[in-house]
């Protein structure tokens, strides 16, 4: 097994990226095995790594088929729906609450008459 490159944190040569920095350039890793990695120490525990692809064997990234832009909205619907009121509450239902935030905290005052 053929060792890694190992570069220090922010001294990576040019032609090497992040996932995240080919997705910023709309590139993926398309199959390529990582390339190198980056290692930034901390005192008390292992050093963070972070993976290296190498830009030049990068692909670009897949455009969203009409079907794909379905189902990504279908998901997103359904982690807008909360499962006790049934309506879509505009933003996605915590998992710590695991209902929508008027569910999960009803207004006690609600039924009384405003002053």
């Amino acid at each position: 097994m053929a060792t890694l490159p190992v570069f220090r944190w922010r001294l990576a040569p040019d032609g090497y990226a992040t996932r995240r920095q080919l997705r910023a350039r709309d590139l993926r890793p398309g199959g390529q095995d990582v390339a190198a990695q980056l290692e930034r120490p901390r005192r008390r525990r292992g050093p963070l790594v972070a993976y290296l692809y190498r830009i030049d064997l990068a692909k670009p990234v897949r455009p969203m088929t009409p079907g794909m832009w379905r189902a990504h909205e279908a998901m997103m619907r359904a982690r807008r729906t909360c499962p006790e009121c049934r309506t879509d509450a505009g933003y996605v239902i915590p998992p710590s609450l695991g209902m929508c935030v008027t569910c999960a905290y009803p207004d006690p005052h609600a039924s009384e008459g405003s002053t």
